[in-house]
C-alpha cells in the first residue's frame, strides 16, 4: 500500500504532558523534521513549545479525546500520531478508532492487555483496509523485552537452524522508579476487572492477545525460585504480566516463528545464597502488597523524575534461549537512562520514526511484529540502547 500522504510526519497526542514534553524535546535534540504538538490546549502547548527550545514555527494542534471530530482532524493531518495520553482505557478509544479509519500510523506507551485485546478486535480489521499499523506498547513495556527475545532467537536460528522452544527474560540490572502513568493504567485495569470478573482469566493468560490460539503451560513467574542457569535466585516482576503476552503476541504474528510451544516467562535477578533468596521474597512479599511500587509516595499522573534521576537511571535485561539439548544463547539489552521516563520518550519516538522509513500492512501489531530489525538499529544508533550477544 503507498505511503499516506500528509501535512506531517508525526504528531505528538499529548505533547503538554510529562512524557510528551520529553518526547516533543527529543525530537527537538534529533532535529527531526514535519512535525507537530497535539493536545487539548494551545496555551499549554506554546508553554512546553518554548520552554524546551522548539522552533516558535512548530505547528500546535488543540485535540481532545472527549471531541472524536478533533481526533480524526488531527489523524487527517498526519502519517503517524505519537500517543501519550493514558490510561489508554480511558482516552485512548477514539484515537484508536480514527487511526484505523484514516489510514494512520499509531504508536503509544500502553501496558493494559485488556483494553489492547479489545482494540484489536474492533480495529484489526479497519486498519487492515486502511493500511493503518496500530503498535502499541512502544517503551519500557514492552519493546526491550519484544525485541529482545526475537534478537536472541535471531542468533539462535542461526546458530542451530531453529528457534529456541524456551526463552528466559532475566532483568539483571534496573534503577529508575515506575510512572504514574504505569500506575494509573494498572489501576483502571484493576477497577475494570472488578467490574467484570470474567476477565480475570484473560488478564492472566500469556495468550491473551492471540486471537484463535491458546499456546502450551508457561512458566509462571510468580514466586520467588533460584535459576541455575543464570547462578541466582530470581524475584518476580511486575511488568511481566504485559511483556509476556507482547512476546507471544509478536510470535503469533510472525507466524509463529519462535514455535508453536514456545515458552517464555520474566524474572528480576538478585544474588546467590541466603542474601539472594532473602532479597528474592522480599520483592514477592513487596508485589502482593497494596502498594507493589515501594515503600516511597505513589507517583501521580504526570509527575515523573527530575534529570538528573532520569540521566542516572539504566536497565540491563539478560535472555536466555535454551535450545533443548543443552545448547544455550545469551543476549543482553541495556538501556542508559530511566526506563520509565528516559529511555521510554526515546524508544516510543524511534518508532514511530521508524514506522516513517518502513512500508509493511496495516493491523494491529506488536514493534517486534513489523518493525524489529530497523528498530534495534534506530535504537542503538539514536536511543542509547544496546543488544548484544553474550558468550
Amino acid at each position: 500500500m503507498a505511503k499516506k500522504a500528509a501535512e506531517f510526519d508525526v504528531v505528538i497526542y499529548g505533547a503538554s504532558g510529562f512524557t510528551g514534553r520529553l518526547v516533543a524535546e527529543y525530537f527537538v535534540k534529533q532535529g527531526v523534521k514535519r512535525w507537530a504538538m497535539a493536545g487539548r490546549s494551545a496555551t499549554k502547548l506554546a508553554e512546553v513549545r518554548d520552554l524546551i527550545g522548539a522552533p516558535a514555527d512548530t505547528p500546535l494542534i488543540e485535540a481532545d479525546a472527549s471531541t472524536p471530530a478533533s481526533l480524526t482532524a488531527m489523524c487527517n493531518r498526519a502519517r503517524v500520531i505519537i500517543t501519550t495520553v493514558g490510561p489508554y482505557q480511558l482516552y485512548g478509544n477514539e484515537l484508536v478508532a480514527a487511526c484505523a479509519a484514516t489510514g494512520t500510523d499509531y504508536v503509544d506507551l500502553c501496558g493494559e492487555p485488556l483494553w489492547m485485546r479489545d482494540m484489536i478486535d474492533a480495529h484489526n480489521d479497519a486498519a487492515k483496509a486502511s493500511g493503518a499499523r496500530i503498535t502499541f506498547s512502544c517503551g519500557f513495556d514492552s519493546i526491550p523485552f519484544d525485541l529482545g527475545v526475537w534478537f536472541v532467537e535471531q542468533e539462535a536460528i542461526k546458530r542451530y537452524a531453529k528457534p529456541a522452544p524456551r526463552v528466559k527474560g532475566r532483568v539483571r540490572k534496573m534503577q529508575g522508579g515506575a510512572s504514574g502513568g504505569t500506575i494509573a493504567s494498572l489501576t483502571e485495569t484493576m477497577k475494570a476487572v472488578a467490574k467484570s470478573p470474567s476477565l480475570i482469566g484473560r488478564l492472566k493468560s500469556s495468550f491473551a492477545l492471540t486471537p484463535g490460539f491458546e499456546g502450551p503451560d508457561q512458566p509462571s513467574g510468580l514466586f520467588p525460585e533460584y535459576d541455575a542457569t543464570s547462578g541466582t535466585w530470581t524475584a518476580p516482576f511486575i511488568m511481566a504480566a504485559i511483556n509476556t503476552k507482547n512476546v507471544h503476541r509478536t510470535n503469533f504474528l510472525l507466524n509463529h516463528a519462535y514455535g508453536e510451544d514456545f515458552a517464555y516467562d520474566e524474572m528480576m535477578m538478585t544474588t546467590a545464597g541466603e542474601a539472594g533468596k532473602a532479597i528474592a521474597e522480599g520483592i514477592a512479599k513487596a508485589l502482593k502488597s497494596a502498594n507493589p511500587f515501594g515503600d516511597g509516595p505513589i507517583p501521580k499522573q504526570g509527575e515523573g523524575p527530575n534529570k538528573d534521576e532520569r540521566e542516572n537511571g539504566f536497565y540491563e535485561i539478560l535472555f536466555i534461549a535454551e535450545m533443548g539439548d543443552g545448547n544455550m544463547v545469551k543476549a543482553v539489552v541495556a538501556g542508559d537512562k530511566d526506563p520509565g521516563y528516559g529511555s521510554t520518550s526515546k524508544m516510543i519516538a524511534e518508532s514511530a520514526l521508524t514506522l516513517l522509513e518502513n512500508d509493511t500492512p496495516g493491523g494491529v501489531f506488536t514493534p517486534g511484529a513489523i518493525i524489529a530489525a530497523p528498530l534495534i538499529k534506530r535504537l542503538q544508533a539514536n536511543a542509547g540502547l544496546t543488544f548484544t550477544i553474550e558468550d
